[in-house]
């Protein structure tokens, strides 16, 4: 198998960008509540820091999605069920195990956590089917 660096690169620059939109969405749904919870801990709303922060994560994310995508696709062939094991992988590892554990230590509300964890899976879908169309391995070029 011939990685297509450049391609991989490129496509989990794009994939971040698609992950931050997307969850960028969520922000006037969500965010008055996110406020409320950190404000009921002493804390202050959220800042441009912690904006920037989202960011980066997101574009993390792009090139986690992009690098698992490759890998699985190599293995499994299939695009479509290449796209879907990626989001579906990436989302429990990186959202749900996360989600769980800030309700479990009481830090978030369960149907915060719900709402934020959901539009996880969105979002790494969204960002996996970019890389699905973007990313060509050097075999097929």
């Amino acid at each position: 198998m011939k990685i297509n660096v450049k391609r991989l690169l490129s496509s989990g620059i794009i994939a971040g960008m698609i992950i931050m939109i997307v969850g960028g969405g969520l922000v006037p749904i969500i965010g008055h509540q996110m406020d409320e919870v950190l404000k009921s801990r002493l804390l202050p709303p959220l800042s441009v820091g912690d904006m920037a922060f989202f960011a980066f994560v997101s574009m993390a994310n792009g090139f986690g999605v992009a690098a698992l995508y490759v890998l699985l696709h190599h293995a499994i062939k299939s695009r479509l069920k290449a796209v879907f094991a990626t989001a579906v992988l990436f989302w429990f590892f990186g959202y749900f195990l996360s989600g769980g554990a800030l309700v479990a230590y009481g830090f978030m509300p369960l149907g915060l956590t719900v709402i934020g964890t959901a539009w996880g899976i969105l979002e790494l879908l969204a960002g996996t089917f970019a890389v699905s169309f973007l990313y060509r391995s050097k075999e097929l070029q």
